[in-house]
């Protein structure tokens, strides 16, 4: 292949910066107006940086008090949000990899049947099964808990499926052979040698997960009613619904508060995670 030109490059990585540039900027200003006095936040022209940083808005937006609730407990929505991530991470991982594998190193009658059955129910949108599914919980008396927004990662999903089994399908099966031969069992294949094999695809699975439970508004929203429960996507509609108007210095702190860990967490796991989307489907 012939190398690209200086001046290719040149134009390639300035549009490759041209476009990060535009993806930054609503975090941009996000965070600068979360530093803002309040009176700056809907000048226009816009200020773009603010005339005093005024970090004192995070302190006060976690531990703002409304008249109508009096304190909004921005830690406990944390912790909710983390308890459900961190099981739902669990769930995920366990059911959908058993399942990937499955689908991917056992043969059986009606396997690729089944598995393309499973892939269609990717075109049901949650909306079209949200009454259904909210009055099987109701029947179970699980609503006003956390168990609708963590038991179904146990089940598995079409989406996670997929990844995995297209990535066990990457590993040579002279490896599974071969423990078969030294009297390994299915299970013991799968525990000690495809899971360790799978940890770049295991993780872009629960990072995928955590994102989600991480920013999840509908769900909290259908399931929880009380506040001692709400997650923080929920929490933050519910502060901002306190006010007579949007104080939008405190709002783009408390946000900026919100995304600071994703963005840390994918800082830590971008190696990892890039990997595992490189090579995860390179085999049909």
């Amino acid at each position: 292949m012939e190398a690209k030109s200086p001046q290719a490059k040149f134009l390639i990585h300035a549009i490759l910066i041209g476009l990060s540039i535009v993806f930054l900027f609503p975090l941009f200003w996000m965070v600068s107006t979360s530093l803002k006095p309040i009176e700056e936040t809907m000048k226009v022209p816009p200020q773009w940086i603010p005339s005093t940083f005024q970090l004192s808005n995070y302190w006060k937006a976690i531990t703002y008090q409304s008249d109508q609730v009096g304190y909004i407990p921005f830690l406990r929505y944390t912790l909710n949000t983390l308890y459900l991530a961190v099981l739902g991470v669990a769930g995920t991982v366990l059911s959908n990899a058993l399942v990937a594998y499955g689908f991917a190193r056992l043969k059986w009658k009606g396997r690729d049947l089944l598995f393309a059955v499973t892939l269609a129910t990717m075109m049901v949108p949650f909306p079209v099964t949200m009454v259904a599914v909210f009055a099987l919980f109701k029947h179970l008396g699980w609503i006003g808990s956390f168990k609708p927004l963590w038991v179904p990662a146990f089940f598995g999903s079409a989406f996670n499926i997929f990844l995995l089994r297209q990535f066990f399908r990457t590993i040579p099966e002279e490896l599974s052979d071969a423990a078969r031969v030294d009297g390994c069992s299915e299970f013991g294949i799968f525990w000690r040698i495809i899971l360790p094999l799978a940890k770049p695809a295991l993780a872009v699975v629960a990072l995928f997960h955590f994102l989600y439970a991480w920013n999840d508004f509908l769900g909290p929203l259908i399931y929880l009613t009380d506040q001692k429960h709400f997650t923080l996507a929920l929490g933050l509609q519910f502060y901002q619904s306190q006010h007579g108007g949007t104080e939008w210095n405190m709002l783009m702190a408390a946000c900026t508060i919100i995304v600071l860990p994703v963005i840390i967490l994918f800082f830590f796991t971008q190696r990892t995670f890039i990997q595992g989307i490189a090579v995860t489907g390179m085999k049909g």
